[in-house]
């Protein structure tokens, strides 16, 4: 008689990942809106309250069709619990749990042990569940960064996400630790003593995580891309151990920009240099960088964002600096219109521009 259960864990194929909403190599062209067959089923439905454009909603989305309806998923106090948790009804076609803004990580760590221990004990027959907590930037990166830091030093078999839109977005627009270097936000106004508004570069969240815990799996990724989104939930899955994953939101209220341009903000900051893509093995403890095909100055996304609109000429100048160190980072040689843009006289255009929509993606990532 065997005293012991098996834990029978899932295993997610990897979808196909071509042309815009990739962030690899392609054979189809960088130009071309390809999406490979996806799941029907849709974990996240309509009828939730969030805003229009909203970076969250689309992460949210595609994670949950990304892991199934064998789900569990915790949600701790953000602008996702709050907008898809109103007036007793939910969104969700999985079970779902909200946790304090601090516990995300402790509670899906005793999620992931009591289904470990009631399997082995012959309680639950089903396979081990896709377990994920999505916390925002305020929870990930802030006040709850120690309880998913403990539960990724333990390993608890579960992925753990900040879905980050680089502010506290639920209480106000505050700041927060991931909000960029010269953001507007309601704690970080710009004025005369402070021109620049935030003063402090965001916390790079994603390599804390990878470094201080090299036995995870972790990934950075962008709702610009929704084949790697998708991709790299699954993969962090299919893992057997804690993985980490960085997910980059924007939020068109406290951002201020156009509500179309969502997923093409997601495309800009990588192109940029302010947001490198990236995937860590801990098997080899390297990082795997997605280059896009395309490299811009830190202004063409700036200009699309009312948040970035007070900015002068050393402002941009400093961003263009932090983003050509993450390109020396990444292994890519630097353009020399973009090492010029580290002075502030190539940026004296931007005392005149406002920020505005694109009217043509044209040729990039």
């Amino acid at each position: 008689m065997t005293l012991t259960q098996e834990v029978v864990r899932q295993y997610l194929p990897l979808f196909d990942e071509q042309g815009r909403a990739a962030a690899v190599g392609d054979d189809v062209g960088r130009d071309r809106h390809y999406l490979p067959d996806l799941p029907v089923e849709d974990p996240y439905q309509a009828g939730h309250r969030t805003c229009a454009g909203c970076g969250p909603a689309i992460e949210y989305r595609s994670v949950l069709k990304a892991a199934g309806q064998n789900t569990v998923v915790a949600g701790p106090t953000g602008c996702m619990y709050v907008a898809n948790a109103t007036y007793m009804s939910t969104p969700y076609t999985v079970p779902w749990a909200h946790t304090q803004i601090a516990s995300g990580g402790s509670f899906t760590s005793g999620v992931a042990a009591a289904y470990e221990a009631m399997i082995r004990k012959g309680k639950y027959r089903g396979q081990y569940p896709n377990i994920i907590v999505m916390a925002g930037d305020g929870s990930a990166a802030d006040i709850g960064i120690g309880s998913i830091s403990g539960a990724l030093y333990r390993g608890h078999d579960a992925l753990f996400i900040c879905y980050d839109n680089e502010c506290y977005a639920n209480t106000g627009i505050q700041t927060s630790p991931t909000t960029p270097y010269g953001g507007n936000t309601t704690f970080t106004p710009p004025g005369k003593v402070i021109p620049e508004g935030k003063k402090l570069p965001p916390k790079n969240l994603a390599k804390m995580m990878a470094e201080g815990h090299p036995n995870c799996y972790v990934a950075t990724t962008t709702v610009g891309y929704l084949m790697d989104l998708m991709n790299k939930t699954r993969k962090g899955l299919n893992f057997r151990g804690a993985a980490f994953m960085h997910v980059y939101t924007p939020c068109q209220k406290g951002w201020v920009y156009q509500t179309p341009m969502t997923v093409e903000l997601g495309r800009r900051v990588v192109e940029a240099g302010l947001f490198p893509v990236w995937e860590y093995d801990p098997l080899t403890r390297s990082y795997d960088y997605f280059i896009p095909p395309t490299l811009r100055p830190v202004t063409d996304y700036l200009v699309m964002q009312g948040r970035f609109g007070h900015m002068h000429p050393e402002h941009a100048a400093t961003m263009q600096r932090a983003a050509n160190r993450n390109w020396e980072d990444m292994g890519v040689e630097v353009p020399t219109r973009l090492r010029e843009l580290e002075d502030p006289a190539h940026n004296e255009y931007v005392k005149e521009t406002t920020y505005s929509m694109p009217v043509q993606r044209g040729v990039g990532a």
